[in-house]
């Protein structure tokens, strides 16, 4: 994390274009960020998701172990973590939209090869690859929405949330029936999401090579080298560090679900198609509400209520795995879906914690690497907690569990303060 500990300074890393150049943007260069984000955000999500419902054919391909299934499901936090620090710099460097446009395309040589390269060792390492891309966007996807829209950060937040959810619902019901429909093959069911991640090239090459989109510069959020700004250390920060840790619970709680919620159905007697879908029900949740959540969030205060909320929807689905989780599986998956849409919350309330273009930067890289480092042992762990027990009763307590200290700092992250105040 040594990368994060550099000082921030709004006028000097506000921008990653040159400076004292402004260019009116056109009605369709605009429409085709709106539509570069929504394509971006579609992305996202199916690497993982696609692969939930296939994990048993997957495990049996390849010659996993339940232990080797759980770092697999580890490895995309760890990729957000690592790769995700990368992304202001290069951001400064070549402009997000250039890295946007290189992370689809890493996600969609990623998706395409890796079921064919042979092994554990090939798909984990073309799965890297596909998360690097992933991670990049997702640092980035708050800092273009702030700099094109500063004005409507909840409604575009709301926009490509919802566009992330719905890629990742998507991917979770669709994989099985998609894999029967192409043959039966596991290796063409997830490949083929491969090509959605190469449609979303498209717009961003458009974008990176368009003149208006080298200097996104707005007047409601101008930058004056005249006047000099405060010089801060965001690692001082304990919003930034609220902000982080309820991220990465959040992030263990995600990965927990995409990875194993369909497995845990299966065990207790559930088809793997209908596992599918429940696993897409939960994500499909994050449709309305990852459009709902935001606007609400922005018009707020304080967004601790909203965390409180979640958090308890997710209390109630935990207990009602362990206690049946055949017979109210439907009802489970509602309010885990519920219980998720704390990703869109974390999203606003980094757009909402800084005042400036760098602070949005630098708070998204922070809180989220170091988020997706916090939830990293989370998936690993129910994989061997349930290797070792033979019953889904131990990982299910963990993930309750783990629930508590997400609400206690996502009200702390929710309070109505900005990480300048603070530090000034």
């Amino acid at each position: 994390m040594a990368s994060e500990t550099r000082t921030l300074n709004p006028a000097a890393e506000a921008t990653v274009e040159p400076r004292n150049q402004t260019r009116p943007r056109s009605v369709w260069v605009t429409r085709l960020v709106v539509l570069g984000l929504v394509l971006a955000a579609l992305n996202l999500r199916p690497a993982i998701t696609s692969l939930g419902p296939l994990l048993a054919e997957v495990r049996a391909g390849l010659g996993m172990s339940g232990s080797v299934a759980g770092l697999l499901t580890s490895v995309p936090p760890l990729c957000f973590a690592v790769f995700g620090l990368t992304a202001p710099r290069l951001a400064r460097r070549f402009g997000p939209g250039a890295i946007v446009c290189a992370g689809m395309a890493a996600i969609a040589v990623g998706l395409l090869i890796r079921p064919y390269l042979g092994g554990t060792a090939g798909f984990l390492a073309a799965s890297a690859l596909a998360l690097m891309g992933i991670a990049v966007s997702n640092i980035l996807m708050p800092v273009i929405v702030k700099r094109w829209f500063p004005d409507r950060v909840g409604q575009l937040t709301g926009l490509y949330s919802m566009a992330l959810a719905l890629g990742t619902a998507l991917a979770a019901a669709a994989t099985v029936p998609m894999t029967r429909a192409l043959g039966g093959s596991w290796q063409t069911g997830l490949a083929v999401w491969g090509t959605l991640a190469a449609v979303a090239v498209l717009p961003w090459l458009v974008l990176t090579r368009h003149p208006a989109t080298r200097a996104p510069r707005t007047p409601a959020a101008p930058e004056r080298e005249s006047t000099p700004a405060p010089t801060l250390s965001i690692t001082r920060s304990r919003t930034a560090w609220a902000l982080a840790c309820f991220f990465g619970l959040q992030a263990t709680a995600a990965y927990i679900t995409m990875g194993w919620m369909p497995q845990i159905f299966r065990d207790a007697g559930v088809s793997a198609g209908t596992a599918g879908v429940l696993l897409a029900v939960t994500m499909a949740m994050g449709i309305p509400l990852a459009f709902v959540i935001p606007r609400l969030a922005s018009r707020m205060r304080n967004q601790g209520p909203i965390v409180v909320a979640l958090g308890l929807s997710g209390l109630l689905g935990y207990a009602g795995l362990y206690l049946a989780p055949a017979s109210g599986a439907w009802a489970w998956a509602l309010l885990l879906g519920v219980s998720n849409c704390a990703f869109p919350l974390a999203l606003t309330m980094i757009g909402m914690r800084a005042k400036s273009g760098a602070g949005v930067v630098r708070l998204s890289a922070f809180a989220q690497s170091t988020g997706y480092l916090i939830s990293i042992p989370g998936p690993l762990l129910v994989g061997v907690l349930y290797q070792h027990s033979g019953s889904w009763g131990l990982p299910i307590g963990l993930m309750a569990g783990l629930m508590l200290p997400q609400i206690v700092v996502g009200v702390l992250a929710g309070r109505n303060r900005t990480i300048e105040d603070e530090l000034a």
